[in-house]
């Protein structure tokens, strides 16, 4: 059999330009796996955690006032509702939102049949071939910025893709949000660890897109985790009041190991997440009725020998396909997963992992993927190549999920059968001519070549070759197009703003 022609040794590996649409429009039917007993036995699990359980609001004296005012039964700072009452609330939020970039033409669809991929968030170290495992520096924050704001299959850039850890706690909020406003012209989330973090954040965000945009549309959201079990701290409160009270919208996301932050049962984790993520969404609605809400879900097993959490087990991932049918039943978008693994490196436990949670998500529905690309060490590091190699293989999901099956005319290809003998070959046919360009996904970063070809090339693994890739990406790195003036203001506010805070290390 003949050897098909070798590659070129300096083969380019850039992704290709950004897509026409900045999202994903799914034709893939959801995949729901409870039948009716199960999901109303689920549900009134959640029923009873919002009545009888409660939820405690903490530390927040003005989230508790709200709770009474609006007639909810408080016992010290556990709040208890009418169950009817907290899923009507939910009903005021939409089922589907815009999220408006600087860019309109990213601009994204959150909820609905849309899916929207973000890279990893809140990871301290990064980790790349040349320069190893490291704290983060703002030098690799932007630099991840970049290379999320050119991959196509990135729709979303998130906001701490690492943590800038040579930059004061106190202050390191508004470079990474200038970074994201600047470096690159998608859609982005603001900060959340303090309500001034979350207000400068806001305040940023009408310097760009304007008042009037911010009173009619959703610019930015907030990214926050229920202190599980059953408690709503005011980090999560106070971010809501800041976000949602100015008309953006905010994702909530109970973080439950189950067997600590939960019960060791995925059923009675994934009914306590539903609540905790209900409540804060009912919340939101008594700050402003039709603020922008995503129900989060992370729910992770964990090795009951030694407390580490894993990733990509059979729980977490019907996790996934649970939550996703719960969510659409209470009408609103869903987070959930991503490509999440436990391991140091990009390994094969690393491929395994990040497979079958991101393929449970995908097929789960989540309308907006936070870690979708770069997760290692259990969320505690960002990985250069994993950002690569993950945001590669998005691209199959993105095909999969945005265009199933093709049963046009063109499709069945019938003019070929007439042009090819039996026992011919298609290579050669018009029909392969006119669709050969778009026929198949080609992932850039995978070798399909001989093997004389990958070793005339450097006999280069996956690792290597996203190495090259995110270097090459940078070396091609445009700033997009911003107006001078709202630059110069931006920068001019973040100034005043660091004068204003002293240093704060933690």
């Amino acid at each position: 059999m003949a050897r098909r022609a070798r590659a070129s040794r300096n083969r380019q590996l850039l992704p290709p330009g950004a897509p026409a649409s900045p999202f994903v429009r799914r034709m893939l039917p959801f995949f729901d796996m409870l039948d009716e007993d199960q999901i109303e036995r689920l549900e009134s699990q959640v029923d009873w955690i919002l009545e009888d359980v409660g939820i405690a609001f903490r530390d927040d004296p003005e989230a508790l006032r709200i709770w009474k005012d609006a007639g909810a039964r408080i016992d010290t700072d556990i709040v208890r509702a009418d169950a009817e009452w907290i899923r009507s609330l939910c009903a005021k939020a939409p089922q589907e939102f815009t999220q408006i970039a600087r860019n309109p033409e990213r601009s994204v669809k959150i909820g609905g049949s849309n899916q929207v991929f973000a890279p990893i968030y809140g990871a301290p170290f990064v980790r790349d071939l040349e320069g190893g495992h490291r704290y983060g520096d703002m030098d690799s924050f932007r630099k991840l910025v970049q290379l999320a704001y050119m991959h196509p299959n990135l729709h979303h850039t998130g906001l701490v893709i690492c943590e800038p850890c040579d930059v004061p706690v106190s202050k390191r909020h508004l470079d990474m949000v200038f970074a994201h406003m600047t470096l690159s012209d998608k859609p982005h989330l603001g900060a959340i660890t303090e309500m001034s973090r979350a207000q400068d954040s806001i305040d940023m965000a009408e310097i760009v897109h304007g008042r009037d945009v911010m009173e009619n549309n959703c610019v930015i959201m907030g990214n926050v985790n229920t202190n599980s079990p059953l408690l709503v701290d005011k980090v999560v409160t106070e971010a809501i009041r800041a976000y949602c009270g100015r008309g953006q919208g905010i994702v909530v996301v109970p973080f439950i190991l189950s067997g600590a932050m939960g019960p060791v049962s995925t059923a009675a984790s994934v009914a306590q997440a539903m609540a905790e993520a209900m409540m804060c969404c009912a919340f939101a609605q008594l700050v402003r009725p039709g603020a922008s809400f995503v129900l989060g879900n992370f729910l992770s097993s964990m090795s009951l020998k030694s407390g580490a959490p894993t990733f990509g087990m059979p729980e977490p991932v019907l996790s996934n396909y649970v939550i996703g049918q719960l969510a659409r039943r209470v009408g609103l978008p869903l987070r959930c997963g991503g490509s999440l693994t436990a391991s140091k490196l990009e390994d094969a436990q690393a491929a395994y992992e990040s497979a079958d949670s991101m393929h449970s998500t995908m097929m789960a529905g989540a309308n907006f993927v936070l870690h979708a690309a770069g997760w290692l060490e259990g969320g505690l590091c960002t990985g250069f190549e994993k950002l690569i190699m993950d945001a590669d293989r998005l691209g199959s999901y993105q095909k999969l999920l945005g265009q199933g099956l093709d049963t046009g005319d063109e499709a069945f290809a019938r003019d070929a059968y007439g042009e090819v003998a039996p026992g011919g070959h298609f290579l050669g046919s018009a029909h392969t001519m006119r669709n050969y360009k778009t026929a198949f996904y080609e992932p850039k970063l995978s070798d399909s070549e001989n093997i004389e070809s990958w070793e005339e090339g450097g006999a280069k693994d996956m690792r290597h070759r996203a190495y090259t890739c995110w270097n090459q990406m940078l070396d091609h790195y445009e700033k997009p197009a911003i107006d001078p003036a709202k630059e110069e203001e931006l920068i001019a506010f973040v100034e005043r703003r660091k004068r204003e805070l002293p240093d704060a290390w933690y």
